[in-house]
């Protein structure tokens, strides 16, 4: 059996590593806001050349925490995709916002030329979403943004490391949002979050909302580090556990990206023969592959042919949002998101992990090969 994704393997190489460094966590008499939590935190936001930043409780909680910041509330609106996972959309409606959805390009990410025309006095902010490893057009985006003085909320749950113009997703707008779900670039034993941003302003803001409302950074404020909310805010902490496993895990975040970079690149090659239209590279991107995403308009015959020979896939994403139940009214005109119903259609992906082999890849290729081969595809 060739997994979508497991651990195990990981797990298995960096054993006694990993479990000295929990063990160390567990001993230090902190399990929240120790020295785990703080080397962390100065370490990611160093590596990722961010001015400030904190750590989450998970990618979802980042959206919810940099909204809240940022004063949406009910009546205004946000622009994003409906090509996206739900936290996305769930994120702006808990803050009171409604989610404007936009269509996305032949790359799967935001199609620019179609924001305009959703913005109006109600819109306060643009989330792009940096989906599948490669960072949206930033500087149409950004361009967008200060005509319409409008923020911006990176979402970088699938795009850490990845770059446009050689500036790493998360590092654009007022806000990076990024995700530790496990199966991610940078993945908990667990799950956790992170928030990059270079406003020292908005950084002790985001920094109390994330407990409560507890001033832990302002000097001046008679109230730091007691007890005592200074605003709404939030539970969402990163304990010194999930905070020592990322923190060693980040220094070989690198190697795990080069990685993906090989076995994509064995995809492409294998696969160019074929009629599946295969991940782009945009122009000034770096494409870190958290997902290897393919097209075809027979997705199930190739889905099952590979069930069948024991490789599993997944569907990044089977249903746009605006097709669920809870977001069905987010859809104005049919029309208006008809790249992301027709992509929907024939989107799959396949396995693509570090601990992968190249032989893995090559005998999923060639059962691709052998399927298209069978049905005269």
């Amino acid at each position: 059996m060739i997994k979508f994704w497991s651990y195990k393997k990981e797990y298995k190489k960096y054993k006694s590593q990993l479990l000295k460094t929990i063990d160390n966590s567990i001993t230090s008499g902190n399990i929240f806001f120790g020295k785990q939590l703080n080397n962390f935190e100065k370490n990611f936001i160093k590596k990722y050349k961010s001015k400030y930043g904190i750590a989450v409780g998970s990618g979802t909680d980042a959206l919810s925490i940099s909204l809240l910041a940022l004063g949406i509330k009910k009546g205004d609106e946000v622009i994003t995709v409906a090509n996206t996972a739900i936290p996305t959309i769930s994120a702006i409606i808990n803050s009171g916002a409604v989610p404007k959805l936009t269509d996305i390009g032949d790359d799967y990410l935001i199609d620019c030329k179609k924001i305009e025309k959703l913005i109006n006095k109600k819109t306060k902010a643009i989330i792009p979403v940096h989906l599948y490893g490669q960072t949206c057009k930033m500087n149409k985006i950004i361009k967008i943004a200060k005509k319409y003085k409008i923020e911006i909320i990176e979402d970088c749950a699938q795009s850490q490391g990845s770059k446009f113009k050689n500036k790493f997703a998360g590092t654009f707008g007022k806000f990076g949002c990024f995700s530790f779900y496990p199966t991610k670039i940078l993945g908990a034993y667990g799950d956790g979050g992170f928030i990059l941003t270079n406003d020292y302003k908005f950084y002790k803001k985001i920094k109390r909302i994330r407990f409560y409302g507890i001033e832990t950074v302002d000097k001046k404020n008679k109230f730091l580090n007691k007890y005592y909310s200074n605003e709404n805010g939030l539970n969402s902490k990163l304990d010194e556990i999930q905070s020592s496993i990322l923190n060693f895990k980040l220094k070989h975040v690198d190697k795990f990206i080069k990685r993906r970079a090989q076995l994509a690149k064995i995809y492409l090659k294998e696969l160019q023969e074929t009629n599946l239209i295969l991940p782009q590279q945009n122009y000034l991107t770096k494409h870190v592959y958290h997902l290897f995403t393919v097209y075809h308009p027979k997705k199930k015959l190739i889905v099952d042919h590979l069930a069948k020979n024991k490789i599993e896939t997944r569907v990044m994403y089977p249903y746009p949002i605006h097709s669920m139940k809870p977001y069905k009214k987010l859809l104005l005109k049919k029309k208006d998101l008809l790249n992301t119903e027709i992509k929907s259609k024939g989107i799959f992906c396949l396995p693509l992990y570090p601990e992968l082999t190249n032989q893995e890849v090559k005998r999923i290729c060639s059962k691709i090969k052998d399927c298209l081969k069978k049905n005269k595809l």
